[in-house]
């Protein structure tokens, strides 16, 4: 694929979020396009999704993070083809010698293991349950689920053996695994986050442009929620002066829903995620763009992202502390976080079998 510091025709990267493919900052060698004069008006092919097997050794991940509520996760998929122009995990992909731009909605990678290594590290004997979280870095409910079933297999494992599990997607095609996750929920084993951007379809289809619709997510939240599953509603990213406004109505859609709970997180901008942003705000919205970016800067200390733990995902600042309140009130006025819900990790069972390497003796 080519690595073009400036936008690829958009014939080329349509349904594609971010428009450029910069390599990933490991990389010692770029390449960009160029006109060698010949005036070919042949048009480029559009960027097709490619998928590549990942034997993967592992599969949870530990993190000892202090502002965050888990200590294990699992990806069933490295990068996204949803195409969230401010997704946070983008960075990631230049580990895999590619770039956080097209690359990481475009070139994926699928781990078919996943389900027979989760039930082997389960089975360790120093292996103690608290519930894991799925769904924190890419979606596993992204499109090339429905062909993978990766997720499936991965919470047919947790059921069989009780283990806990709490999930994120923006995608309804967690609805799909409703039978699962009511099951579980009826052993206090699962939970399910549904992320609502916007209710805007137009400002939707732009910056997330093959998530699920915003009617079809909040239609997800009451299919779960009717099945008995403990459901919330993420509004994330609050991105200011841009869906800020919207996080009353979005809570509101969110209780008449059946969420029972909700949370946000504001806008990151890590490492390669603060240019590809930034890039597709001038093209997107124009107008907002020096608003949308003094906000953002007035939040994080005069920078576009500021990691500090406790802070990252809040901001600081008389607006971040607006945005902090607004929130709280609109869930208290909707019945929503009245109390925490935490999963049980007691009934856990740990597997026998699992490929667990037996002892000579």
């Amino acid at each position: 694929m080519p690595d073009p510091g400036v936008p690829l025709p958009e014939d080329q990267r349509r349904g594609r979020g971010v428009a450029t493919n910069k390599s990933g900052r490991f990389e010692k060698l770029s390449s960009e396009l160029c006109d060698d004069g010949w005036d070919i008006v042949d048009d480029l092919p559009p960027l097709k999704t490619e998928v590549q097997e990942e034997r993967a050794r592992t599969i949870i991940t530990r993190n000892d993070s202090p502002d965050i509520s888990f200590d294990r996760s699992i990806n069933p998929y490295r990068g996204c083809e949803h195409g969230c122009v401010y997704c946070f995990a983008r960075p990631s992909h230049a580990f895999m010698g590619l770039s956080p731009g097209l690359d990481f909605e475009t070139r994926l990678f699928a781990k078919p293991n996943a389900a027979e290594l989760l039930e082997r590290e389960l089975a360790r004997p120093a292996y103690t349950p608290r519930p894991i979280a799925i769904g924190t870095n890419t979606d596993a409910y992204q499109p090339l689920e429905r062909r993978h079933k990766i997720m499936r297999e991965i919470l047919e494992v947790l059921d069989r053996y009780n283990h806990p599990v709490g999930i994120v997607t923006k995608s309804a095609l967690v609805a799909r695994d409703t039978d699962i996750l009511s099951r579980m929920a009826e052993r206090n084993l699962a939970k399910v986050a549904v992320s609502v951007t916007t209710l805007n379809r137009k400002l939707s289809r732009s910056m997330e442009p093959r998530t699920s619709a915003p009617h079809k997510r909040l239609d997800a939240v009451r299919t779960l929620a009717e099945a008995g599953i403990p459901t919330s509603v993420m509004v994330a990213p609050v991105i200011p002066a841009l869906n800020d406004s919207e996080i009353e109505a979005i809570l509101e859609q969110a209780a008449e829903h059946g969420a029972r709970s909700a949370a946000f997180i504001l806008l990151r901008l890590p490492l390669e995620v603060s240019e590809l942003f930034r890039d597709w705000l001038l093209r997107a919205e124009p107008g907002k763009y020096r608003h949308v970016m003094s906000l953002i800067r007035s939040m994080r200390g005069g920078k576009d992202y500021d990691a500090k733990w406790g802070e990252r995902m809040r901001g600081r600042g008389p607006y971040a502390d607006q945005i902090a309140k607004r929130f709280s009130l609109a869930a208290k006025r909707h019945g929503l976080n009245l109390r925490q819900h935490k999963l049980s990790a007691d009934q856990f069972i740990r597997p026998q079998k699992g490929g667990v390497q037996l002892n000579l003796f």
